[in-house]
């Protein structure tokens, strides 16, 4: 009987997770898409794997981005941002142990979404994440999301690290 009951909670983090990836539009960054006369949707095969390894970034004009210009850009799919931080790139959240968090524990999870810093410790997570947003999610909802992601298909796919901004140029290529 416990065990029935802690599969059904189990069941019902997971949901939950799901309902907040979704409504929280992880997908809109975070999940390459797919272009149809009708719509732009995510690709269901590449689910929350991040910006495509395999993309090459277009050129971006110099002198676009600045103080009194543009604040950033986003490539096709807006898994790739540029503005004044540097360019970006959505990171895989699938359960890929070497290119996603896979080797993730739930406590790292949680401590970069209330931190904003890569494992909690490591290098800043720059915008557009949201990550302010999430770190006011309650604990259960953070266990949720992580959760959910754990249950999603692992995909082999590394995202390149942010490129800083040097001089004042915004880089074109990893």
């Amino acid at each position: 009987m416990q065990k029935e009951e802690n599969d059904l909670e189990g069941k019902e983090q997971i949901q939950r997770g799901q309902v907040l990836v979704l409504k929280g539009g992880c997908n809109n960054c975070h999940s390459p898409k797919i272009f149809t006369p009708e719509a732009i949707l995510p690709d269901h095969t590449r689910l929350l794997s991040g910006h495509p390894q395999d993309i090459e970034l277009p050129k971006i004009p110099s002198n676009l981005i600045g103080p009194d210009k543009w604040l950033g850009l986003f490539t096709r799919d807006q898994t790739a941002w540029a503005g004044p931080w540097g360019v970006v790139f959505a990171a895989n959240l699938t359960p890929d142990p070497r290119t996603g968090i896979g080797n993730w524990t739930e406590d790292e999870f949680i401590k970069t979404m209330r931190t904003g810093k890569h494992k909690g410790l490591g290098r800043d997570i720059l915008p557009p994440m949201p990550w302010e947003d999430y770190a006011e999610l309650s604990e259960e909802d953070l266990k949720a999301i992580f959760a959910y992601l754990k249950t999603l298909k692992p995909i082999k796919n590394a995202v390149p690290a942010p490129i800083p901004l040097s001089d004042n140029e915004i880089p074109t290529n990893p």
